[in-house]
């Protein structure tokens, strides 16, 4: 039985392309959510900055399995919300931290630049502090892009339609180990192929600022 048959490689391709949705959309919310987070524990009052710093030690001493499993079987709704969801409580709290990081790589005299131009908090967040951040954590954002990609192949664990689960139920019929090591392979090559281009963007970016300074 020939294992790339166009059936077999459209339903893995599928989970490929649901893969990819889910890590965008729970990077996507995770950097919103992560970034509101951040600003509370930096700049928030104390009793929010402790509430906030909880749950961001909660989330990053607990294994992000753990969270797939428990919005699996406690919310209602399609497997894009619920692993978008599960992924974007867990990496808001990783996020969170690399964009404090880049708050204080952020010298103070910026804020008194900003009140004494007449912006707010708010303002001097929008228009000066977290334009500058992002520029500072971009390398460490793209690898956690990285993670939650890799990190997405907990999913089949819950039977969501991704990557690899559609790769394993393929795999179920396979004649030998020869196909076996072929769906292995081309799992490799396109989890490789997405993460490194990754890492190339990130490189090219390094090259540009180090060629910039």
């Amino acid at each position: 039985m020939e294992i790339f048959n166009q059936a077999n490689v459209s339903f893995i391709l599928g989970g490929f392309a649901n893969t990819i949705e889910i890590s965008v959309l729970a990077i996507i919310f995770s950097l919103l959510f992560g970034t509101i987070l951040a600003m509370v524990k930096q700049y928030g009052p104390k009793p929010l900055s402790l509430l906030v710093s909880a749950y961001i030690e909660l989330f990053r001493c607990t294994p992000n399995l753990l969270w797939i499993l428990f919005i699996y079987f406690t919310v209602k709704g399609d497997y894009v919300f619920t692993s978008v969801l599960s992924f974007t409580i867990f990496t808001s709290a990783v996020m969170a931290e690399i964009v404090r990081g880049g708050f204080n790589s952020i010298p103070k005299s910026q804020f008194e630049a900003a009140r004494s131009q007449g912006f707010g908090f708010f303002g001097t967040m929008w228009y000066i502090i977290l334009p500058q951040t992002f520029m500072v954590i971009i390398p460490a954002l793209f690898s956690q892009c990285t993670t939650v990609i890799k990190d997405s192949s907990y999913l089949a664990g819950v039977n969501v339609m991704e990557f690899m689960y559609t790769t394993k139920v393929v795999m179920a019929q396979a004649a030998d180990l020869s196909q076996v090591l072929m769906l292995y392979g081309f799992m490799f090559a396109l989890y490789f192929v997405l993460n490194f281009g990754i890492s190339l963007i990130v490189r090219a970016y390094q090259r540009r600022v180090v060629a910039a300074a």
